[in-house]
């Protein structure tokens, strides 16, 4: 009998009513020989049942200390317990299952999200009114040029403006900002929301990058001039070309003076045409065709082609690629323009009479798994105030340049879906262009 009521939590507790209201009628009766036996059986019932409520209250308390602790893998046994012991167990088991499905789910979420704010092309920053980062995306490390962001702080070691402008925007705001960092020149637009967030007031900073944007509508203007230019001269000059060579083969014997003035006009004439046909090339590049390449192999053939233009003695060229098996999908023929134009660019920058003339081109991969060329040199270093416009077509500082090799480059990093960027640095003599390829 003690057996079954020490493991029915309802029996302990009708026997222990039954026997309260027997001894409550012995005492009052004076019936001590029945009391007294009946309160040793009464002690040990209260505490059975005392005990059983502080087991039920230990295994809560156990499960959610475990739960605190991440530690969903713990089971109360079920087997061989009493019905009441069996019934809370397993309760407690199915509470901890609940929980860890909860978790699971709101990790899986978290994930999904995550993955949704680092495909996007907008920079996401989300922070508290202390310049503490609760979270970012990969294109805002991207724009800012960090790998890590914690705080606010951190974006002073890159600009102070741009520091204070991250502290003190407000939501609603819309702001346009511009440094400089190892990719260049960087103009960003930021965009603000805010929203409670663990019980925080937080911001939520929206970041694009103006710099593709104002370079695609820039080319896109260039194009559109210069095509309208040479369509122009073209059908201006033509005639007037086909005119005087048609006068000249008529009038062989016309007057030396007459046939020297046709013959400098028929000359001019087909320099101009020869002139306006490589502006053409600006606005006509053929649409890139893609493939895997070796970037050791192709350095080194552009190399070669650069010596082979321009062999000054005195320049020594350096090739690091790592590793040596580093491919890039890209059109080789149209990338091999660009790089071989700065190649070129750097010896005549270096030039024959600078001695330890140096140019350097490595290879790598960044953080993001990017392909990078960088084509460096130590000659005079760009100017500023040049520096703001090699890429513009038609700007040249050299005499009988064209001015379009660098907007070219440019136009085809950007058909091929990458960028190219000046990175200059007066202190230490180097003028280095980086070509980024994703």
């Amino acid at each position: 009998m003690l057996k079954g009521i020490f493991h029915n939590f309802y029996l302990r507790l009708a026997v222990f009513i039954i026997l309260t209201v027997a001894e409550t009628w012995f005492a009052l009766q004076k019936e001590w020989i029945w009391f007294i036996p009946l309160m040793g059986v009464w002690l040990f019932i209260l505490r059975q049942i005392l005990l059983s409520d502080k087991r039920n209250a230990q295994k809560v308390a156990f499960m959610f200390d475990a739960i605190d602790n991440s530690d969903y893998a713990f089971q109360y046994a079920t087997r061989g317990r009493s019905s009441n012991d069996k019934l809370v167990s397993e309760s407690l088991n199915r509470i901890t299952q609940i929980l860890f499905q909860a978790k699971a789910d709101a990790a899986q979420k978290e994930k999904y999200y995550e993955l949704i704010m680092n495909s996007v092309n907008t920079g996401i920053i989300v922070l508290d009114d202390n310049g503490v980062i609760f979270q970012t995306n990969n294109e805002a490390l991207r724009l800012l040029g960090m790998s890590v962001f914690t705080n606010v702080r951190q974006l002073g070691r890159i600009d102070e403006n741009l520091e204070n402008t991250v502290r003190n925007i407000q939501p609603g705001d819309k702001h346009q900002i511009s440094f400089t960092n190892e990719r260049g020149n960087v103009h960003l637009s930021i965009r603000v929301s805010e929203m409670t967030l663990q019980e925080k007031h937080v911001r939520i900073l929206a970041i694009n990058d103006i710099n593709s944007e104002l370079d695609e509508k820039e080319i896109d203007s260039w194009i559109r001039l210069t095509r309208v230019l040479t369509h122009e001269i073209m059908n201006s000059v033509t005639p007037i070309t086909s005119l005087s060579d048609t006068l000249l083969s008529l009038h062989e014997n016309a007057d030396d003076d007459i046939r020297s003035g046709l013959e400098v006009i028929s000359t001019t004439g087909k320099s101009l045409i020869s002139f306006v046909e490589s502006y053409r090339k600006f606005t006509h590049i053929p649409t890139p065709e893609p493939s895997l390449f070796y970037v050791q192999k192709f350095v080194e053939r552009m190399v070669k082609l650069a010596r082979h233009h321009n062999n000054f003695p005195n320049i020594t060229i350096n090739v690091s690629v790592e590793p040596s098996d580093l491919i890039v999908y890209a059109d080789e023929n149209l990338i091999s323009q660009v790089v071989l134009n700065l190649l070129k660019n750097a010896m005549q920058a270096i030039g024959s009479e600078q001695e330890d003339g140096l140019i350097e081109v490595k290879a790598y991969c960044n953080e993001e798994e990017a392909v990078l060329i960088e084509v460096s040199n130590n000659g005079p270093v760009i100017p500023q105030e040049e520096a703001e416009h090699i890429f513009v077509p038609f700007f040249t500082t050299k005499e009988g340049g064209s001015g379009i090799g660098l907007s070219i480059s440019r136009q085809i990093m950007r058909l091929s879906g990458g960028s190219i960027a000046l990175k200059s640095a007066p202190a230490a003599k180097r003028t280095t262009f980086i070509l980024t390829f994703p």
